[in-house]
């Protein structure tokens, strides 16, 4: 019997800093070398992101903001270099590229030539945005990915104005990484909405989906949304109402996985009467929620809950305010049974002041995981506008929105459970403007709305970038409002932590492995 020793930092590191995941686990019965438990971290070395197709509007227009926050430099694997020899010297530079899936068509399938935009959206440099156009219903789908010292942390923002049609709105989305599970609450089958499911596959190999609808009463009897196959490279958008013959549904949750495979997946809404906009994935269930950066006006909010353990859950809701925490009038509790949708609308939420949801277990001791978003809409009457908003995620490390525009971005700040510190940066703008941070401190139960923090000399749109310093976890969100003909058009982001750096071993350790 022959023993092979291997390099675990050779391996595992490098593994880890690519893809972001590295997982040792020694032979049952054993225990783990000691030293394994000494770890470090090391930004990745390449992240990929899908954006879906922005419009079937032919008035459609859309801007790409592409960026990396600065301070981040690439680590490197332990010994690469002695590796690579004279290589190291012809080492690729870094890139961050947007490119057209080039299995996809346009506007939903309307068979029309794509249009890329008409200059990708390429970073160069860390700390500054770069934005690109792209107008019309002829725009594909993009995927991209980011190397080297522009991985860590890239983020990209697809923002879409539609003036006129009945999918007029401001759309905003920060393009996501792939992925195999995602949840959609507040997705929709009414007569009046058309939700499309929008499934991109930015990998070099095939990818099999699968989509589940859940409505008031449990899971609807649906057709055609077992192994649906999303080429390399291409989109596949599928219209939510033609996948069930039952009666049309206001709420309905969206569960979308795959077979094999990974995809980018995201819901574009539009309403007959309240615009459009796009509603990104939730948070993973959890068992208690936050959902931040409700807008000061809003005129309409509608919380869509889901639990799809085998548990109901009995959730507590509190409205975290400037002032602090208090309980919703007629809303202090909600039951969600399991596999159901449950909603319920928040009249006079707000009351003037920005704000977030806190859903948390009545017994804390048998918590119940669920996912949630609310439906907000702004104006009233013929001038109203909707949009979503996701359970978010705290913030761990680093989160990064852009395309902030000034007089026109608010970033939301709340901090559930204790006082919190983080640190927010302005990036310079895409067309000018000198970097600016700040520490902000967030009381516990409250929420910050921040509008002030602008780079100086600002041309173009900025980054916006948010760092934990002590304290509690905090929650972000991100509205921009572009008001248009006497419509308040808006949207809302909330901030997903980048990964920008992975846990790897920090010491060289022998695995023994046997033959």
């Amino acid at each position: 019997m022959k023993r092979t020793t291997l390099s675990l930092i050779a391996g595992a590191t490098a593994l880890a800093a690519v893809t972001g995941f590295a997982a040792l686990t020694a032979p049952e019965g054993t225990a783990a070398p000691e030293a394994t438990k000494a770890t470090t971290r090391l930004p990745v070395e390449r992240v990929g992101l899908a954006c879906p197709v922005p419009s079937s509007s032919e008035v459609a227009e859309t801007v790409y903001t592409s960026y990396t926050p600065a301070g981040t430099d690439t680590g490197k694997t332990p010994g690469a270099d002695k590796d690579k020899g004279d290589d190291k010297d012809k080492a690729e530079k870094p890139t961050a590229l947007l490119k057209p899936a080039t299995g996809a068509t346009a506007s939903g399938g309307t068979g029309k030539k794509p249009t890329a935009p008409k200059a990708p959206a390429t970073v160069t440099t860390p700390g500054k945005p770069v934005t690109a156009e792209a107008n019309g219903a002829s725009v594909p789908a993009l995927t991209g990915s980011a190397t080297g010292a522009l991985a860590p942390g890239w983020t990209v923002q697809q923002t879409t104005v539609v003036p006129a049609g009945g999918s007029r709105g401001l759309l905003g989305l920060t393009c996501g990484a792939p992925d195999t599970d995602f949840w959609f609450p507040a997705a929709s089958t009414a007569k009046a909405r058309h939700d499309y499911v929008h499934l991109t596959n930015p990998d070099d190999t095939a990818a099999v989906a699968d989509i589940t609808l859940y409505g008031p009463e449990g899971v609807l009897k649906s057709q055609f949304t077992e192994g649906i196959p999303v080429p390399a490279h291409s989109t596949v958008p599928v219209l939510l109402s033609t996948l069930t013959q039952e009666a049309a549904q206001r709420d309905v949750t969206v569960h979308v996985t795959t077979r094999s495979g990974r995809v980018g997946a995201a819901v574009g809404v539009a309403d007959d009467k309240l615009g459009s906009d796009w509603l990104s994935a939730s948070a993973d269930p959890s068992g208690s929620v936050v959902l931040p950066g409700i807008p000061a006006d809003a005129t309409s909010v509608r919380l869509v809950v889901f639990a799809p353990g085998q548990d109901d859950a009995d959730l507590k809701v509190k409205l975290s305010t400037a002032n602090g925490a208090i309980v919703p009038a007629g809303a202090s509790t909600l039951h969600v049974k399991s596999g159901m949708t449950t909603s319920i609308d928040l009249p006079d939420l707000t009351r003037g002041s920005a704000a977030s949801l806190f859903l948390a277990p009545e017994n804390a001791k048998r918590p119940v995981p669920v996912v949630a978003a609310l439906q907000v809409v702004r104006g009233k009457g013929e001038k109203s506008e909707i949009a979503f908003i996701p359970a978010a995620g705290p913030i761990s490390a680093r989160a990064t929105v852009a395309d902030n525009r000034a007089k026109a971005s608010t970033l939301s700040l709340t901090a559930p459970d204790a006082d919190a510190q983080v640190r927010i940066t302005a990036s310079a703008g895409s067309g000018a403007g000198t970097p600016a941070s700040k520490t902000v401190t967030v009381r516990a139960g409250t929420t910050t709305a921040l509008t002030d923090l602008v780079p100086q000399g600002l041309k173009g749109s900025y980054a916006l970038t948010v760092e934990p310093v002590s304290g509690g976890k905090v929650h972000a969100a991100r509205t921009l409002a572009v008001p248009q003909d006497g419509i308040p058009m808006f949207t809302v982001q909330t901030l997903t932590d980048d990964r920008g750096t992975v846990e790897v071993p920090s010491a060289r350790q022998d695995l023994g492995v046997l033959d």
